[in-house]
């Protein structure tokens, strides 16, 4: 239960040292948008990453090339997808959620909040780390693609080029 052998030991050594440099050279290679938070997708393929990498470490049914197989999978399906989703609307639309308003000169946005299902007093408390103490001195909070809270105090707002089509929706 507590140990089983020195060389499970040196195995998962051995393989994890050669798993993570693979790793590590897949991603040098397919740039920095690979491992980016820019959306949910971006999320599910960063945990599938070290799900993967995981596997390759534990289980002693996966191979060190299966795995790096695993991963360089991954890798092109990451590259596809995000190479197809700027050239294509419909795959943008189908991988990424858009940005949602959820407060709008100083007033929080119910419809929006439940559509997106984040709570008043999550929204206070991006306002709060942001610096400001009153919902009237923001212009605008959106929730993210990233499931981030991004917070625009009035007096910051500018021309609100930023926003792109936001304000209107």
């Amino acid at each position: 239960m507590f140990f089983d052998s020195w060389s499970d030991i040196g195995r998962v050594i051995l393989v994890g040292v050669l798993a993570y440099a693979g790793l590590v050279v897949l991603l040098r290679i397919s740039g920095n948008r690979t491992l980016s938070k820019m959306n949910s997708f971006d999320l599910v393929v960063t945990v599938a990453f070290g799900s993967t990498l995981s596997s390759i470490l534990i289980s002693k049914d996966v191979s060190l090339l299966e795995g790096l197989a695993a991963l360089a999978l991954l890798v092109l399906l990451q590259l596809a997808i995000t190479w197809t989703s700027v050239r294509s609307r419909f795959v943008s639309k189908a991988v990424k959620t858009a940005p949602t308003v959820v407060l709008r000169d100083g007033q929080l946005l119910h419809d929006a909040l439940k559509r997106v299902r984040i709570t008043e007093d999550e929204v206070r408390s991006a306002v709060r780390q942001h610096g400001h103490g009153s919902l009237a001195a923001i212009d605008l909070a959106v929730l993210e693609t990233d499931g981030s809270l991004s917070v625009v105090a009035t007096d910051k707002a500018g021309d609100r080029s930023a926003y792109g089509q936001l304000r209107s929706g």
